[in-house]
């Protein structure tokens, strides 16, 4: 069966390559808002299924691929910033916190309709920082805008953590791959064949 990728996320797209089956990547359909009283886990789960069933029509007969990551502090989701002065709020009030991520992933299979689910918790306690040492960050590394609360731990974005704790490294990423390959061994999908 043919794997998509419900993402455009270039970090997603690597860590599926490095599985080394072929798949292919394309922008899901999908609102990403959270709805009133969901929880950040729900919020994941619920974005994650969507992705993955929004293409199955494109898809059919394919194992499609979605997920979908909602960082949480305070009872409170954190997004995507949106903007420059945004992240740097959003830093400042993660700075010397942790930061708990939902990392959920889902993989539906068009064909019987068959989806599996999972969620991955990295618990982030990022580093006392500055103003100036955040405002520094986001300059050099624009593309953490696009990420939760302008975190990232590739990259330069390694030097705002203190601490991270999780079964999956992956996850923080955006994909718990461990459970992906688990996922695709129930499908018929064997990674080491």
């Amino acid at each position: 069966m043919h794997i998509v990728l419900a993402s455009t996320s270039r970090y997603r797209q690597e860590i599926i390559a490095r599985l080394g089956l072929p798949f292919s990547a394309e922008p899901p359909i999908c609102d990403e808002t959270p709805l009133p009283g969901e929880t950040a886990l729900e919020t994941a789960v619920r974005l994650a299924r969507s992705k993955a069933q929004s293409l199955a029509g494109k898809h059919p007969a394919s194992l499609i691929i979605g997920s979908d990551q909602v960082a949480l502090l305070d009872g409170k989701q954190i997004g995507k910033p949106g903007g420059f002065e945004q992240g740097v709020e959003m830093l400042k009030w993660m700075s010397g916190r942790t930061v708990i991520f939902h990392s959920a992933l889902a993989l539906y299979n068009s064909d019987s309709g068959r989806l599996q689910e999972c969620v991955g918790i990295t618990r982030v306690t990022l580093r006392q920082l500055t103003e100036a040492q955040i405002r520094n960050y986001l300059t050099r590394e624009p593309d953490a805008l696009h990420c939760a609360g302008s975190a990232k731990s590739e990259g330069l974005g390694g030097a705002l953590l203190e601490k991270v704790e999780s079964d999956d490294p992956n996850a923080l990423i955006g994909v718990p791959l461990f459970q992906l390959i688990t996922m695709l061994g129930n499908e018929g999908v064997e990674v080491l064949k």
